[in-house]
């Protein structure tokens, strides 16, 4: 049983395809894809240096061009704050005044119990307040 050069070379993309699977690695994509382009040069007859440079190529532009825009892509949501920290910063209304034994502030849509930062201020209810920091469910503000 003779195989065409095609199908070794869907095979070899199947086989690169299950490590991607098993680690997450995305070059074992791209070099999966590189097997289906030279699969495709070697069903349109082309030699094996050609099928060969095709995988090559494909495979090469790829990690080229895919992982730095990846590792854009990771590095942008690294910095992207959630939760509690995303609060922190944030500027908020006072609702009712706000000293260093409690009142409370509007923040983020949200009714929130605050403190003041420093003892000796004191915040009147319309002011408006930046939060540096949640203590549990309460935001401590200057």
């Amino acid at each position: 049983m003779d195989i065409d050069a095609w199908v070794w070379w869907l095979i070899g993309a199947v086989g690169l395809g299950i490590p991607l699977v098993l680690t997450a690695m995305p070059e074992f994509g791209m070099f999966a894809v590189g097997a289906v382009a030279a699969s495709a040069v070697a069903a349109l007859g082309g030699g094996i240096v050609a099928q060969v440079l095709i995988f090559v190529l494909v495979s090469v532009a790829l990690i080229a061009v895919v992982r730095p825009i990846a590792a854009r892509h990771r590095a942008g949501q690294a910095g992207h704050a959630s939760g509690i920290d995303a609060l922190k910063g944030r500027q908020a209304v006072v609702l009712e005044r706000v000293s260093a034994s409690g009142g409370r502030i509007k923040l983020a849509g949200e009714v929130w119990s605050a403190r003041t930062l420093d003892s000796d201020q004191v915040f009147d209810p319309g002011s408006q307040v930046d939060v540096v920091d949640i203590d549990g469910a309460t935001a401590v503000v200057m």
